[in-house]
């Protein structure tokens, strides 16, 4: 029996160890190679490349360069991040759950799901351009509606504009990601017991109180992979920025991801680059270690 089991951690070696000098090679080494050029500095090796990075009010040569705007940005990459997350993920996870739960019942709702869910299947850089066109003053349905309404203020290119380039990337993106949210939720609640909902109505019962007190309970696995998934999306954001505003006007709508590409593609400032990839590597940490604690809890 003992020369069974040696045969057989003898084959599963044999399996997984090129496995595993693959990942040492083109994962492990360049996050600790990333993490060794964060530190290399002019005069040395040192923190001033963390310290630029977070602190640096003025765009980067590139970003000058590109939006041919000579100004500070209004706020730095890490806070357009958390302003992101901060709208994105409970507007997305909201929507998600409660069309979920409005469309159960709808006749064909998987044609409705399927369309919901374009916005996950075309590439982020076409879904950029799509907010790009959607928020255009003279052909997009967004300024145009605005304009109807009265709201004159909003009636033009949002892109184009400091104070309403970063809420219009937001807001295209919560059309881009909510299909995402609403396939896992749909799958969630589709998994329910019937008899949780009509033993509900039987009692008296609203949909609204069904919603709240059945569904958001029952389905709290589905939600935490969403809030974790998005968050990620979050916080690696890159594409929509490039194709829509590519950081501008003056950096109103950089994020992080944008940042790393503007030092090390255009600015070939590698220290700094390396610096925010890594302060990017330990945001995303956290909602990994939250997921990662939530699951061993349900064991």
């Amino acid at each position: 029996m003992s020369t069974e089991i040696k045969i057989k951690k003898r084959y599963l070696a044999m399996f997984l160890i090129p496995g595993f000098i693959l990942v040492a090679i083109f994962v492990i080494g360049p996050i600790i190679g990333t993490f060794i050029i964060s530190f290399e500095t002019p005069n040395g090796f040192g923190l001033s490349n963390y310290y630029d990075v977070i602190t640096e009010t003025s765009p980067t040569k590139a970003l000058v360069l590109l939006n041919d705007m000579p100004r500070p940005p209004p706020w730095g990459a890490l806070i357009h991040n958390l302003v992101w997350t901060a709208i994105h993920l409970p507007a997305t996870t909201f929507l998600g759950l409660l069309l979920a739960y409005l469309l159960r019942r709808v006749y064909g709702r998987s044609i409705v799901k399927s369309i919901m869910f374009i916005g996950m299947v075309i590439p982020m850089v076409v879904g950029g351009l799509i907010i790009r066109f959607m928020f255009d003053k003279y052909i997009g349905i967004v300024p145009n509606l605005c304009g109807l309404i009265g709201l004159t203020g909003l009636d033009k290119t949002w892109t184009s504009y400091p104070d309403t380039a970063l809420i219009a990337l937001i807001i295209g993106s919560i059309w881009l990601w909510t299909g995402f949210s609403l396939t896992i939720h749909a799958a969630a609640i589709d998994s329910l017991p019937k008899t949780y909902i009509e033993a509900a109505k039987i009692d008296g019962a609203s949909d609204w109180q069904i919603f709240w007190k059945i569904i958001v309970p029952s389905v709290r696995a589905a939600t935490l992979t969403v809030i974790v998934m998005t968050m990620l999306w979050d916080l690696k954001i890159f594409d929509i920025v490039y194709a829509a505003t590519k950081g501008g006007p003056g950096g109103a709508s950089t994020v992080l991801a944008f940042v790393m590409w503007l030092y090390f593609a255009l600015d070939l400032a590698y220290g700094k680059a390396a610096a925010v990839a890594v302060i990017l590597t330990l945001l995303t940490l956290i909602p990994a270690a939250i997921y990662i604690r939530q699951v061993m809890k349900r064991g």
